[in-house]
């Protein structure tokens, strides 16, 4: 897909970065997710040397390493990320995971245009009375968010609730003669 402002189409986003990431940074290719506004990539790294069996530590070690790649790389990124800015017409956000750690540097927060009814709306006002969000704007992401998170086991429940109605269905009187 060709953007309206130029640009290389964005199917071969991965690939290129296969080509141009120096060797070392991942473990494997690097995740890549691309919309119209942003391309994101988020390489694993490698796993660390240390035995830590308390999952605190752990989380810390992993946090730390992520950190330490982040600023050790920050030039780099920014070069790689400038040439796909041009190539690809989308801003670019770099991210790292390790384990049970994902951090994502850098990413646009775009603002998206909707129109909702009262019903809504409440459900959004009672996020952000009861602190859950400090806006509007917040709760609606956190709501995206928990659909996207949850999505999967749903989809599933509704797959298995619609193979049940077909049955019920194929059970039933013919209604047709």
């Amino acid at each position: 897909m060709w953007e309206q402002g130029g640009g290389q189409p964005a199917a071969d986003v991965a690939a290129w970065l296969v080509g141009r990431l120096p060797d070392g940074w991942f473990v494997g290719a690097p995740k890549v997710t691309v919309d119209r506004e942003e391309i994101v990539v988020v390489g694993e790294l490698a796993p660390l040397s240390a035995e830590l069996t308390d999952e605190t530590e752990r989380a810390a070690a992993e946090q730390g390493r992520i950190a330490r790649f982040r600023e050790d790389t920050r030039q780099a990124r920014i070069d790689i990320a400038r040439q796909m800015e041009l190539r690809y017409q989308r801003k670019v956000a770099w991210g790292a995971s390790l384990g049970g750690s994902r951090e994502v540097f850098t990413q646009l927060s775009v603002p998206v245009m909707t129109r909702l009814r009262q019903p809504e709306r409440i459900v959004l006002d009672t996020l952000v009375d009861a602190g859950v969000a400090r806006s509007r704007s917040e709760a609606l992401a956190w709501s995206v968010r928990q659909v996207g998170t949850h999505a999967e086991s749903w989809l599933g429940d509704l797959r298995d609730a619609m193979t049940e109605v077909m049955k019920l269905r194929e059970q039933g009187p013919d209604l047709t003669t």
